[in-house]
């Protein structure tokens, strides 16, 4: 399927791995040129060198924490004309209620809400000029269904979804799209690391761990993160100008609701 954005430019934070690596991969397939970032410049660097020898698109890599406002103006300075912004970001570590304090739940608030928020008031005024914008926000399936342990992320994304809800329907007119994606279990550094730790404190297997949390997931696997960037690179394409203002679930049919 073309979907309309060759020769799109997009702006894909905290892409280095992960989802936003498969969503920037997707994009690029797609034609786009795209901007890439990651806090360590070699792994953001050989990232950047694999995009653009697999799909021969222009790939620039922009290192840095985009909680600093100096990275997100390299970002704004590398893509003065974004027609796509997928915006991602680190999130907290998991941690108990009783040991939140303030500062950790500022910080999560402050990467997980606020720099987003920053990013889509620095790029919606260009996209509404030239009546074509595609904004994602990756979320988290714990913003539908909480996760004990990641209060801070479900909240700060949270509140990413709903400040911005308004904004979405405002800027339908101009053909500029904000939607978010809750993102279920996949396969990902990140996702490796938890069991990891969960199998370190548990004295568990992390194999049998992880097959017992498949289990549990009625797709009875992990998902791909190709499969989360195809949808991705959907929302951006020419044709969901019609969706707006959505939280799209993708988590193997994990969560119970029937809507």
């Amino acid at each position: 399927m073309d979907l309309g954005i060759a020769g799109r430019k997009a702006i894909v934070c905290a892409s280095s791995k992960g989802l936003a690596r498969a969503c920037a991969m997707a994009l690029a397939e797609a034609g786009c040129s795209v901007v890439v970032n990651g806090r360590d410049a070699a792994t953001l660097d050989a990232t950047a060198r694999a995009i653009a020898a697999e799909t021969g698109a222009e790939v620039v890599a922009v290192p840095g924490d985009l909680d600093s406002p100096e990275v997100r103006a390299a970002l704004i300075a590398a893509c003065p004309a974004p027609d796509i912004l997928v915006n991602n970001n680190g999130g907290p570590p998991p941690a108990p209620f009783s040991e939140l304090t303030r500062e950790r739940i500022l910080s999560g608030v402050e990467s997980n809400m606020l720099t987003p928020i920053a990013l889509i008031q620095m790029v919606v005024p260009g996209m509404a000029e030239r009546r074509f914008g595609r904004i994602v926000n990756i979320t988290s399936s714990s913003v539908r269904a909480p996760i004990a342990g990641l209060d801070v992320s479900s909240g700060a994304r949270a509140g990413l979804t709903a400040f911005v809800a308004a904004s979405a329907r405002a800027l339908a007119r101009d053909n500029v799209t904000i939607n978010s994606i809750q993102p279920g279990a996949f396969d990902t550094d990140r996702s490796r690391t938890m069991i990891d730790k969960a199998a370190a404190a548990t004295g568990a297997d992390p194999a049998g761990l992880r097959a017992m949390r498949e289990a549990k997931i009625p797709a009875r696997r992990y998902g791909a993160p190709e499969e989360f960037g195809a949808l991705c690179a959907y929302l951006c394409s020419a044709q969901a100008g019609y969706i707006t203002g959505q939280s799209i679930l993708i988590d193997g049919g994990a969560f119970p609701g029937a809507f």
